[in-house]
């Protein structure tokens, strides 16, 4: 499977640069989209479809950098994206889905209860449910029982295509996922906002302090998170070069995976 790097939301958080890192992969039965970044109704829209967060993390609302020109940048049509994988339900990571309205969107079942069905009182806060009011199919997953490269939570989307792999990882939020997939060449591990930047799993790059308290602030479950750091970080050092974590907000990861092709 072929795999581009998209940024879809260049953002700045204080003095921090930050990217919206979204992964477009072409299959053999048409486009698979790893979150979306913003998206057109956002730009037209910020107030009511992204809220008071914009103040806060500054997105550009780009027109460029949407999903939907990039997608037809390359080439492709929209209605060739066929099905969306999101890793959680935060504004910057879904505000492409009415791009693609006859998309089918797959999420963590965990992850819709907590932001559209029966969210506590901070995800009512967090979420923005005008980014799904175009009632777009939604399939939902409950991984448990497969296993993908030691975590046990797992699930080979072979509907899809086989070799796409969502992985539960919970913590940043309710349902938060994790997806894994092959290149042929190697695997490319997406893992959300399961961290922020590659410092936290690589032991050497110095985190900058006001992404550690966002991160912190934000968490759904601190404790998990924390426990997410470890994993990936052993995953790291135990990886060999047939694999690649990235985050969705680092400008570095992302230039990193630009430059690799």
């Amino acid at each position: 499977m072929k795999v581009h790097h998209l940024n879809c939301g260049t953002m700045r958080y204080l003095t921090t640069h930050l990217v919206c890192h979204v992964l477009l992969i072409e299959t053999g039965t048409g486009l698979v989209l790893v979150d979306t970044g913003y998206g057109l109704d956002d730009i037209s829209e910020p107030a009511r479809r992204v809220g008071p967060a914009r103040h806060i993390v500054r997105p550009s609302f780009a027109l460029e950098e949407t999903a939907a020109r990039q997608v037809e940048k390359l080439g492709f049509h929209r209605d060739d994206v066929r099905d969306i994988l999101i890793t959680h339900v935060d504004a910057d990571h879904i505000g492409g889905l009415s791009d693609f309205p006859h998309a089918t969107v797959h999420v963590t079942a965990a992850e819709r209860l907590g932001s559209m069905i029966s969210p506590s009182w901070r995800e009512r806060l967090r979420y923005r449910s005008a980014q799904w009011a175009h009632s777009p199919k939604i399939v939902e997953h409950d991984p448990r029982g497969e296993q993908w490269q030691g975590f046990a939570a797992a699930e080979e989307l072979v509907d899809i295509a086989p070799g796409i792999v969502l992985i539960s990882l919970p913590g940043h939020t309710r349902g938060h996922a994790c997806f894994a997939v092959d290149t042929g060449t190697r695997w490319i591990l997406h893992a959300g906002d399961a961290f922020y930047h590659p410092g936290t799993i690589d032991g050497r790059s110095r985190v900058p302090a006001a992404l550690r308290g966002m991160e912190n602030l934000v968490a759904f479950d601190r404790k998990r998170v924390r426990d997410n750091h470890a994993r990936l970080a052993e995953l790291r050092q135990r990886a060999d070069p047939g694999l690649a974590i990235i985050c969705a907000h680092d400008p570095t990861l992302y230039a990193t995976m630009r430059a690799d092709g």
